[in-house]
């Protein structure tokens, strides 16, 4: 039911504001009579678009649900820009026309007003091509240095590949994730993490698209801990399915890793907001450390979500390596991030802990991303040098 109020809140609220682009931006196009009626239609052509998407939702047969997803998301990254640069064009005839009464000079002219129009639908559609490719491009790969003070000479140079946000469902297949485990295992990586949010949807429907999982090869393995997107999935079927992948899933769990003449622990917690959907998995990077050793000096937490990261500080953790905030994926987006977690994306530090943020290795929702690329991350242990 909870599920139902808010796609119908979503529906009308969007509905609204279609109502607001149409009547804002349209007229001021000067299309003449013809064209102020196409321009009204493919505005209401985009909410249908939109609503199709949800609809898409509701739809058993896979392969339809997919294809309304795909259409719904498009237009949903579309609808983003338009309203974004249509605010930003509200913003500016403001401030033209207060500079224009305060100054005494005329009226902002009917020419800049139609330009001005023009131009949020033209960069609208390029920023959402744009983002298009971006998103559908396969993840960068990006080395990070991360330097620890008495880092073991055994674990100098020690690397980990993470991924993180891949989001398999109506719009990431196999073939992107085949893509992502190729890259990754180029990279012949001492220790694969998995940081959550991997799945958006059953394993009934997406077990063939996260098959490619079972190809990750590093020399001390993959671990994987959940986000929030596995709860919203399934997540007891989704830890059986990722362990048959051969991924080691963390749930307040550790393991100590023999590398050379050294020894790295490496953790994980359940996701963040994990408890409220099943009180056994309450988040705890304190759990996660009983009984190991207390003489390991390099203790890695995978966590979801940056904001285990104080909890994480005062457990002892040497490094947090997270996803989640996917960087904002686009703009403007980005700039609200900050209002739910400590950390957007790279590497941060926090008293003694070092936090690396992901900025995804896929995306949600709408196949878009602008100034915010993803990533493949490579980190790479080094030891701080002698003063």
């Amino acid at each position: 039911m909870r599920r139902v109020n808010f796609l119908a809140t979503f529906v009308l609220i969007t509905l609204l504001l279609h109502v607001y682009l149409a009547f804002r931006l349209v007229p001021d196009m000067h299309l003449g009579v013809g064209g102020m009626r196409i321009g009204l239609c493919a505005v209401a052509a985009l909410y249908l678009c939109l609503f199709l998407g949800v609809l898409g939702r509701f739809i058993k047969r896979r392969s339809v649900a997919d294809t309304l997803t795909w259409i719904g998301m498009l237009a949903l990254g579309l609808f983003s820009s338009l309203l974004v640069l249509a605010l930003l064009r509200e913003l500016t005839l403001l401030a033209v026309w207060s500079a224009a009464t305060l100054l005494h000079h005329p009226a902002i002219s009917a020419a800049w007003r139609n330009r001005s129009a023009i131009g949020v639908a033209f960069f609208a559609v390029v920023l959402t091509l744009i983002g298009l490719v971006n998103a559908r491009s396969r993840a960068r790969v990006v080395t990070v240095d991360v330097p620890i003070a008495g880092l073991p000479p055994a674990l100098e140079g020690f690397t980990i590949a993470q991924i993180s946000d891949l989001h398999v469902g109506a719009t990431i297949k196999r073939n992107y994730i085949d893509a992502i485990v190729d890259a990754v295992n180029a990279l012949e990586v001492d220790l694969i993490a998995v940081t959550g949010d991997v799945v958006d949807g059953r394993v009934m429907d997406l077990s063939p698209h996260t098959q490619p999982l079972s190809r990750l090869s590093a020399r001390h393995g993959s671990f994987l801990v959940t986000g929030n997107h596995e709860y919203y999935s399934g997540v007891a079927e989704w830890v059986v399915e990722f362990r048959r992948l051969g991924l080691t899933v963390l749930l307040n769990e550790h393991v100590v890793l023999e590398h050379g003449q050294g020894q790295l622990l490496i953790a994980g917690v359940t996701d963040f907001s994990g408890g409220n959907f099943d009180p056994s998995h309450r988040s705890d990077p304190l759990l996660a450390l009983a009984g190991a050793p207390a003489d390991i000096a390099v203790k890695v937490l995978l966590a979801h979500q940056p904001r285990s990261a104080p909890a994480a500080a005062s457990a002892g953790f040497t490094l947090q390596i997270s996803g989640h905030t996917h960087g904002g994926q686009f703009l403007p987006w980005n700039f609200f991030v900050r209002l739910q977690q400590p950390f957007i994306a790279g590497l941060e530090r926090l008293e003694n802990l070092w936090v690396y943020t992901s900025r995804g290795t896929g995306y949600w929702g709408p196949p878009n991303r602008l100034g915010a690329p993803s990533e493949i991350t490579r980190l790479r242990l080094t030891a701080v040098p002698a003063v």
